[in-house]
């Protein structure tokens, strides 16, 4: 993207060495790890294989090949676990889709999406419980309350994981908002079929890290925090894009995040889109 082609080869040598090797993810969160890798993977590979770099067809190839035997079978399913493992395997998922140029992937991330995000972010209008997860037949009151870390007082922007850590709940959020945009970019607005619920989510949250006490209703009054690096594409695109005001997450980005830097699957995105104008690309 800077033209910097000393980079570009840099990034062609790394991704050509992982496809040469890597047949699969193991351990017990063979899944997340699939999520995390792919998920940056996918874009990388994406920017290097658009802008002229000098990456071989058949060097795509084999990068293409890689994301099928290694990835897809683990991030294009759903998982039991908490739900940033399947929010952030989503995100992998969209990515490999639209780097392979696979709309029938790019169609399943959107589905996963559609049915994860209810999942994870309540609003008062789902009921008095939150929306069961898509898989595990946690669909009972007690099975909900207790999958929703005992919690069993809901409001709105609440998430299934804001009493375990601030900091997965984070994840979770994050990863729902890079598979929105990846898939604005494509043309289909995601953002819009969650708009409510992502913004009371990022609102719910953003009070408790600007330092809002934890009342005793959630979490018995005992919150555990954890800054994420993110916040900036939601709020490029809600405020900046919209004009819907997240005042919050305004006071968080300015005072807590900015200049962002890297977590996992999330990087530096006050570098990229810290009131970046759309362009409707796709």
């Amino acid at each position: 993207m800077t033209g910097n082609q000393v980079h570009a080869q840099k990034s062609i040598e790394i991704m050509n060495a992982w496809s040469a090797v890597l047949q699969a993810h193991i351990n017990s969160n063979a899944k997340l790890q699939a999520g995390w890798s792919g998920a940056g993977f996918s874009r990388a590979a994406e920017i290097i294989r658009h802008t002229g770099a000098g990456w071989a067809p058949a060097d795509i190839d084999r990068f293409i090949a890689m994301f099928r035997t290694a990835f897809v079978p683990l991030v294009g399913t759903n998982a039991t676990q908490n739900g940033n493992w399947e929010l952030i395997m989503t995100d992998a998922l969209i990515g490999i889709a639209v780097f392979s140029d696979d709309k029938a992937l790019f169609d399943q991330a959107v589905s996963m999406w559609r049915k994860r995000v209810p999942a994870y972010i309540y609003l008062t209008t789902d009921g008095p419980y939150p929306v069961p997860p898509p898989v595990g037949g946690r669909d009972t009151p007690a099975e909900l309350i207790a999958f929703w870390q005992g919690q069993s007082t809901f409001v709105d922007g609440l998430a299934q994981e804001t009493c375990r850590d601030f900091g997965h709940t984070g994840w979770g959020i994050a990863a729902a908002i890079n598979v929105a945009e990846t898939a604005l970019q494509q043309g289909v607005d995601l953002y819009a079929v969650e708009s409510t619920r992502l913004r009371a989510g990022l609102e719910f949250h953003a009070d408790y890290l600007n330092g809002k006490p934890a009342p005793a209703w959630l979490c018995g009054g005992m919150i555990t925090l954890g800054n994420i690096p993110t916040g900036e594409i939601a709020y490029n695109h809600f405020q900046n894009r919209l004009g819907l005001a997240l005042p919050l997450m305004k006071t968080l980005l300015e005072t807590s995040v900015r200049p962002s830097g890297s977590n996992y699957f999330i990087a530096w995105e006050t570098l990229t889109h810290a009131d970046v104008a759309w362009t409707g690309i796709k």
